[in-house]
């Protein structure tokens, strides 16, 4: 039976298939084979084949034989993949997957994203990023916030930094971290909904007020 297009942005015919875009489109000079993706996406191979088959028959993705294995990488010469990317990079890409997993953190008060991917998101010239820096303020358990981490990593496939600060060290700039943290271009992902508790943005894309 055909899975149902996901909700967040359903011009892609199933879940799967966004992730894989997203993991390729997101980062074109990274390969895959075909195994690899369907253990990061816990899904059944021959699923996996029938997604890429499509994707390269579109001319989204190349493929290429390597002994016994296939192996997919973005085609970065197809035209759509500038807009495609920038579709996937808002929807699909570190701020969805941030809110998804940090979100419903107990005494967290608000989730933000720092260092080389907020810069680069807010258009500042630089190398890729290959890690991602995530904020948390407020007295959450230190546990939570690694494990929502380690979810968030192997989701996305790159490290990531957690950080906790307390609201007030947040709101007194109290040390060297938080003031360099605020100086810098943010990206706020979560934050106190009208009841106090933590809500995903309207508008996840800018830039934290420090």
């Amino acid at each position: 039976m055909r899975s149902a297009a996901p909700a967040l942005l359903p011009i892609f015919r199933s879940r799967l298939q966004a992730d894989i875009l997203a993991a390729l489109l997101l980062n074109p000079e990274d390969e895959y084979s075909l195994t690899e993706l369907a253990e990061r996406f816990n899904a059944p191979p021959s699923t996996v084949h029938g997604e890429v088959k499509r994707l390269t028959d579109a001319g989204l993705l190349r493929r290429r034989e390597v002994g016994r294995s296939a192996i997919v990488r973005a085609d970065t010469s197809n035209r759509l993949m500038k807009p495609l990317a920038e579709l996937l990079l808002l929807s699909w890409g570190p701020l969805q997957v941030v809110a998804e997993e940090f979100s419903g953190l107990l005494g967290g008060e608000q989730v933000l994203i720092f260092g080389s991917w907020a810069a680069r998101y807010h258009q500042r010239p630089g190398k890729p990023p290959h890690d991602l820096d995530v904020l948390v303020v407020g007295s959450p358990s230190r546990e939570d916030v690694y494990t929502a981490a380690d979810r968030t990593q192997q989701r996305l496939g790159m490290p990531v930094n957690p950080v906790i600060r307390s609201e007030e060290a947040w709101r007194l700039a109290s040390d060297p971290l938080v003031r360099q943290i605020q100086s810098s271009p943010l990206v706020n992902v979560l934050m106190p909904d009208g009841n106090g508790t933590s809500g995903p943005l309207t508008d996840p894309g800018r830039s934290g007020d420090a």
